[in-house]
């Protein structure tokens, strides 16, 4: 079974990209939303995806993602998504023997970085870079799909997305 054990953080500052190694764009719209489920299309650099995620929040999730034709995930994006596409850059940047990915958000969600680090285990130890800022793990706000439903410039001052109720 495809688990994704991830752990994500609002960025403080812009220190982390001193250590960048490396970056690619990425494009993603959702054609599926449950409860439990996500679906989306990315196009990540030269590449397309196909994924499917579990209920979003969660420090693990059911993921099952599978490399399509990008000319196919254009397609799709275009005719399915059912919400504007987010769209980031990701960044990647070592730190204590884990590659985290930094997402820095373009369009609709300037203005938000967030940090990624995927775990092999529920357990595994994490070192926090000094960059990393809160944790945002279990704040369904965050997640991407919630992202293209409410952007992060139409949060209001206290965080919270229009209409009240992020997705749950």
């Amino acid at each position: 079974m495809a688990l994704e054990i991830e752990r994500k953080f609002l960025v403080r500052d812009a220190s982390w990209r001193a250590s960048a190694t490396g970056s690619e764009r990425i494009l993603q719209g959702y054609f599926a939303r449950t409860p439990l489920l996500r679906a989306r299309i990315r196009i990540y650099g030269d590449k397309g995806y196909i994924t499917l995620k579990g209920e979003p929040g969660m420090l693990v999730r059911h993921e099952f993602e599978y490399e399509i034709p990008k000319a196919d995930a254009v397609e799709m994006i275009k005719h399915f998504s059912l919400e504007p596409i987010v769209t980031k850059m990701r960044y990647e940047v070592p730190f204590s023997g884990v590659v985290w990915a930094v997402d820095v958000f373009e369009g609709a969600n300037k203005g938000l970085v967030i940090a990624e680090a995927e775990l092999k285990s529920v357990d595994q130890k994490l070192a926090l870079p000094p960059w990393a800022g809160r944790e945002v793990t279990n704040d369904h706000r965050y997640g991407n799909s919630n992202l293209a439903r409410y952007p992060f410039v139409s949060w209001d001052k206290n965080g919270n997305p229009p209409l009240e109720k992020a997705d749950a």
